[in-house]
């Protein structure tokens, strides 16, 4: 059995102080929503053994907060230049590859559309609430756990995962009114 976890950054400033796309920093929410969801990250194991993040500076950023949201994990991370705006060949590249270190628990942090798409073309059933609401979007700062009866991360294929949860910030804000 693995477990991949799909992490969209969290929401950033429109543009950067470089100018540069891969530059653009988390806002005021986006900072406070990496740390709502690395708090339920940590409340809601298994933990990723394994985190591949994109070299944007937003996703560096996501990362880093929800691990500080986590001090007792510790797992492998890796920050990968294809990750940045991946599309599904990239992506499945960088999962097919993280079987060197053979993890139980992926987590991939970066960005839309690659991520959204990755998501929906890997879900074969699964949570319906949660199918429903990664239907049309995968917001930032969301997190889609798809588990998938394999052994080794070269047997991942399209339509083969059972969605274990979609979290977001705001249905986690939602949840707590």
């Amino acid at each position: 059995m693995r477990r991949l976890m799909l992490f969209r950054h969290a929401k950033t400033e429109t543009d950067s102080p470089s100018g540069q796309d891969v530059d653009r920093r988390l806002d005021d929410r986006g900072r406070h929503d990496s740390a709502l969801m690395g708090a339920w990250l940590n409340s809601h194991p298994p933990h990723p053994d394994m985190v591949c993040v994109s070299t944007a500076v937003r996703t560096r950023q996501t990362w880093d907060l929800i691990a500080a949201a986590m001090p007792s994990v510790k797992p492998v991370v890796e920050h990968i230049e294809e990750l940045y705006v991946a599309e599904l060949p990239e992506i499945l590249t960088v999962i097919r590859d993280a079987a060197v270190h053979d993890p139980r628990q992926l987590m991939l942090i970066g960005h839309n559309p690659g991520l959204h798409e990755m998501a929906l073309g890997l879900i074969k059933d699964g949570d319906p609430a949660g199918r429903k609401a990664l239907a049309g979007n995968l917001p930032t700062g969301s997190l889609v756990v798809i588990d998938f009866a394999i052994e080794n991360w070269n047997d991942i294929a399209f339509r083969s995962g059972t969605l274990a949860t979609f979290v977001s910030p705001k249905l986690l804000k939602e949840s707590h009114q």
